[in-house]
């Protein structure tokens, strides 16, 4: 019988090592994992979930072992004492260590806890701090540099080593920013600004999401933070900065990036999109640079001739509750707006 359940203890503990093991990986096969810090932010949480976890082992020990110590040394078959133990009414020394004892650690927790709140919020922001206005929309992500004169649309691009200031602001409902390699969450609430600073310190694309359900397409609402070398970063700067550079092409000629340019300019499109020169809509993501871009519809596809064509033809298809309306395009005429975005480089 004690070996039974000996056996039935050591299993039960080699399924736990096994599912602490497994979900802690950190490794790129889980690119949304919180376990490999890329962040001064992220870097703090890590060491508040290493603490916690310290200490659920320690409670786990204390209690495994009363466990232990009551199945085999107090148990009534383990002493062949078959009457009953006489009844405690009290004991204050026992009481008071299992309220003071759990209120500690949960003290010992809160306390970091609250400080990373504040150093990731700070009152005033680092003085060489990169001040980005995040605007979190159904269901798309507007990054806009004030300082810098660029906005662009569901990938942020940042600096390694340089503090980011991000002001999260909502165009519509309750949403929450979310980027796990580069730290915690922050909702993002309408009518109010909540703030989030953290320093990235190493180069790479990392994943962030809406981790707060705001509708259809909640799923849906990805975007990539894409941290780069100073150097690289000052390029894509000075890139952003100035319009799209488009080949000069003649509608006559019969080029599909030309006669793009004229369904472009003649659609619904300029009505809610902005392309430097050309339109200045600001109800939808900024398209000046699209053809730079990695993804569309807000990290859902792959940015490519075929996918963007599909994308304008019917946004509603792809992406459930997209606000993009129907444009009524022929085939041919989405393949030839798809070529146009893909040359705004």
């Amino acid at each position: 019988m004690k070996f039974r359940l000996w056996r039935r203890v050591i299993c039960r503990a080699a399924e736990l090592a096994l599912a602490v093991a497994v979900g802690g990986c950190g490794n790129s096969a889980f690119p949304l994992s919180t376990m490999a810090p890329k962040s001064d932010f992220a870097n703090w949480i890590l060491a508040v979930y290493l603490e916690v976890i310290g200490w659920d082992t320690l409670v786990l020990l204390i209690v495994s072992a009363a466990l232990g110590l009551a199945l085999f040394r107090f148990s009534t078959r383990a002493t062949g004492n078959r009457e009953p133990v006489e009844h405690a009414e009290e004991n204050p020394v026992l009481e008071a260590a299992w309220t003071a004892g759990p209120a500690g650690i949960l003290l010992l927790i809160a306390i970091p806890s609250i400080l990373i709140t504040f150093r990731s919020q700070p009152e005033v922001p680092p003085p060489d701090a990169l001040l980005v206005k995040v605007v979190a929309h159904q269901w798309w992500w507007e990054f806009q540099y004030p300082a810098l004169g660029i906005t662009t649309a569901n990938e942020l691009h940042l600096p390694v080593g340089q503090p980011v200031r991000l002001n999260l602001e909502s165009a519509d409902v309750i949403h929450s920013f979310w980027v796990p390699k580069l730290g915690g969450k922050r909702d993002v609430v309408p009518g109010h600004t909540n703030e989030l600073t953290l320093t990235p310190n190493t180069a790479g694309y990392y994943y962030g999401e809406c981790a707060e359900f705001c509708g259809l397409s909640h799923a849906n609402m990805r975007f990539r933070v894409i941290v780069e070398s100073p150097e690289r970063f000052n390029d894509w700067k000075v890139h952003e900065a100035s319009g799209a550079v488009v080949p000069v092409r003649v509608a006559s000629s019969g080029d599909p990036i030309a006669l793009g340019a004229k369904i472009y300019a003649n659609s619904p499109c300029t009505a809610c999109h902005t392309i430097t020169g050309v339109s200045s809509g600001i109800l939808a993501p900024n398209l000046t640079h699209f053809g730079s871009r990695t993804t569309l519809a807000a990290g859902m596809l792959e940015n490519n001739p075929k996918n963007v064509a599909a994308w304008v033809q019917n946004a509603k298809k792809l992406k459930p509750g997209a606000q993009m309306p129907a444009l009524g395009l022929s085939a041919e005429q989405a393949s030839d707006l798809a070529a146009y975005l893909e040359s705004l480089k």
